[in-house]
């Protein structure tokens, strides 16, 4: 733990949670970043008040097959990420607590297809390795993974080996007016697995900020915890909806492992709860025992190792493929004192 923070400011325990969320938005702001340069609305709002992007217009169509306001639904969420984490360090700076820096670790290479910004990256949106079991998770009747459940990938093929969720090249990146979705079949497997990539995301933080409200001293950090996890629950929701709109496709040559892949046909999923993609609402399911009837809730929300399991998730989802062990220790650190936090300390 931290050296004891100076009396008029945080407690170590409420200083510490805050710390390990403002990294975690940190690391949003930056994938959403490289997202809303490529697929999101280009407008003079920030954060892309650069004027430095222009968009990818082949897979911005790719994107809006999933539906058509996905390029301001993407613009919207990359403004609240950089919005959370400017907040939470200010706090942390007005209460005279030490504020999280990741700007040292931006180290990695950008896509070089059109649209993209040629600046160094937190994150690695090029060699994911996506879990889609939440897709499961939020339809189980019968299961919740804070009773020990586990659940299967909906999406079998984003489960296993890597896939890019931005194109690399303009080569990834083509408009083709004979298909029937505009754009090329690999581009829109890139636009398809950034779609449910933005779900997992969002969810991770639903949860995150839910467990971690648990554990807090303050009743004012209390508030803050709750307001921006409302947010990251209504991200979810919007990402979880979109995710079901993907086209199926047959026969892709994953441009990452050079596989050739299927994209499921999410239609065929109706009648099948597990599955189907239209229910984008939690299903009811046992919460805290399941002696107590079903009960529609945010799935994980037990408070034990929080910090540490979204580490954990967000490093096997690949986004930090290519980074520093440096930067793997400092997100630990900030995990484990996360996770140490107790109320009144």
């Amino acid at each position: 733990m931290r050296a004891e923070e100076r009396s008029d400011s945080l407690s170590r325990s409420d200083a510490a949670i805050l710390r390990f969320l403002a990294a975690a938005e940190l690391i949003e702001a930056d994938l959403w970043q490289q997202y809303a340069e490529l697929g999101g609305l280009q407008s003079n709002e920030p954060p892309l008040i650069t004027g430095l992007t222009r968009g990818n217009p082949a897979y911005t169509k790719a994107l809006s097959n999933l539906d058509g306001d996905m390029a301001t639904y993407i613009h919207d969420n990359t403004e609240d990420e950089f919005s959370h984490a400017a907040f939470i360090n200010e706090y942390l700076r007005s209460r005279n607590a030490e504020t999280v820096d990741l700007r040292p670790f931006h180290t990695l290479p950008s896509s070089q297809a059109t649209g993209a910004q040629q600046i160094p990256r937190l994150t690695n949106l090029m060699e994911l390795t996506i879990d889609t079991s939440w897709w499961t998770r939020y339809r189980s009747r019968t299961q919740n993974p804070d009773l020990g459940d586990t659940f299967s990938n909906a999406i079998a093929v984003l489960g296993t080996g890597r896939h890019t969720a931005i194109p690399r090249t303009d080569s990834e990146a083509e408009l083709d007016p004979s298909s029937p979705n505009g754009v090329t079949d690999v581009t829109q497997f890139i636009a398809n697995t950034a779609g449910f990539h933005f779900a997992f995301i969002e969810q991770g933080g639903t949860s995150l900020y839910a467990q971690l409200a648990q554990r807090v001293t303050s009743v004012e950090v209390l508030r803050i915890l709750l307001s921006i996890g409302g947010t990251e629950i209504a991200h979810f929701q919007t990402w979880h909806d979109k995710a079901g709109n993907c086209p199926a496709l047959t026969g892709v040559l994953d441009p990452v492992t050079e596989d050739t892949v299927d994209f499921p046909d999410l239609s065929t999923f109706a009648g099948n709860e597990d599955l189907q993609s239209n229910l984008i609402m939690p299903e009811p399911t046992f919460f805290l025992s399941r002696r107590f009837p079903v009960c529609s809730i945010i799935r994980p929300t037990e408070t034990r190792a929080a910090a540490t399991a979204a580490l954990q998730a967000l490093t096997q989802d690949g986004l930090f493929r290519g980074q520093s062990p440096n930067f793997l220790s400092y997100l630990q650190e900030l995990a484990e004192e996360a996770d140490e936090a107790r109320r009144g300390f």
